[in-house]
């Protein structure tokens, strides 16, 4: 790992790069830069030529025995709930495995695009042995960056699909937003609306796309403008029910794709002097303890975040032990926890 504050950002060929140009896998040209054994002599020519031809810049290997026992965790906010299960769930992890974690409200980006001076530079002066960034959105020169230091990192639930190589945790979101759509269906509801995210955020589309299919497994016909977005955002999921709610056909239940949604939900059909689950019935997507908080009691579809931070974490020990995965996204599942903000239709 550099040592130094002032050492170049300057963005060279990724690994990634690298393995396209030798014909290989990311694993297999990461095997060669770190110096394994079990790479076949004519596959390691190639890599090696590879390297030399894109002028791969060979760090010191990483030596996690002589590193600090210290990782970074970059979290978005430091306010919520969602949030608070990650860090809970990397504490645990890190405990067990005796190290202490650093944590970071959020990585900012310089107006010229290029990483944040300041947070790298106290990223290299601390000596960290390794990141975790949840919910981050990197740029390109950011990545360079991290690959170019060698400085192992994993992201938990990425905002956008990560290059080649990097190694994520998630949640099987398409599979939550289908459970929960079918859940409604079952019910006997005909006119599902959702309430998603971020229209470009990777989460956000696999629970649209979940709810889409269940709608078509089931025979039931897409409405577009039952399909909104509110950005994960409380106030704005308010705004997108009243809308549902002055449809000449509204539906009879939605789908939010995330708790706190879900409570600004509520509260639109307040307004509107509507029941849950009496006139329409609502699911949301965290399971977080607003969920059981809210009156009545949120139905919702769980991903488990604090064994997706602590899973994330065992990967990047592995990736500072110098392992590199064949998979390099893993999926952990999710399931609908029933509770009394769903019923069948009124007649």
């Amino acid at each position: 790992m550099v040592r130094t504050a002032s050492a170049s950002v300057a963005a060279g060929p990724t690994l990634a790069v690298v393995a396209r140009e030798a014909g290989v896998s990311v694993p297999t040209a990461s095997k060669v830069v770190n110096g394994r054994e079990d790479v076949a002599p004519e596959t390691r020519r190639r890599v090696t030529e590879a390297l030399d031809r894109l002028g791969y810049v060979r760090r010191p290997r990483f030596d996690a025995a002589k590193a600090p026992r210290l990782v970074d965790l970059v979290v978005h906010s430091l306010e919520s709930s969602w949030s608070g299960a990650v860090l809970h769930g990397v504490e645990e992890a890190a405990h067990d495995a005796g190290l202490e974690v650093v944590v970071s409200a959020a990585l900012i980006r310089s107006r010229v695009g290029r990483p944040e001076r300041g947070w790298l530079d106290k990223l290299v002066a601390r000596g960290s042995s390794g990141v975790l960034f949840n919910l981050a959105e990197l740029s390109d020169s950011q990545y360079a960056w991290l690959e170019q230091h060698r400085i192992p990192f994993v992201m938990i639930d990425p905002v956008q699909e990560p290059p080649e190589g990097v190694v994520s945790v998630g949640a099987s979101n398409w599979q939550g937003g289908l459970t929960a759509t079918e859940h409604l269906l079952s019910l006997g509801h005909e006119r599902v609306a959702v309430i998603a995210g971020h229209r470009r955020t990777m989460c956000s589309s696999a629970r649209v796309a979940g709810y889409r299919s269940a709608l078509a497994s089931a025979g039931v016909r897409h409405r577009p403008e039952y399909v909104r977005h509110a950005g994960f955002d409380e106030s704005a999921a308010h705004r997108r029910m009243l809308e549902l709610l002055d449809l000449p056909e509204p539906p009879t239940a939605v789908f939010v794709c995330s708790d706190r949604m879900a409570l600004g939900v509520y509260e639109a059909l307040a307004e509107r002097a509507l029941r849950v689950p009496d006139d329409i019935s609502v699911v949301g997507f965290d399971d977080l303890p607003e969920a059981r908080w809210a009156s009545p009691a949120l139905t919702t579809v769980r991903q488990p975040l604090s064994e997706m931070a602590a899973t994330a974490l065992r990967s990047l020990l592995r990736l500072m032990d110098g392992h590199y995965p064949e998979s390099t996204r893993t999926e952990l599942s999710t399931r609908l926890v029933e509770r009394s903000s769903t019923a069948a239709p009124h007649a």
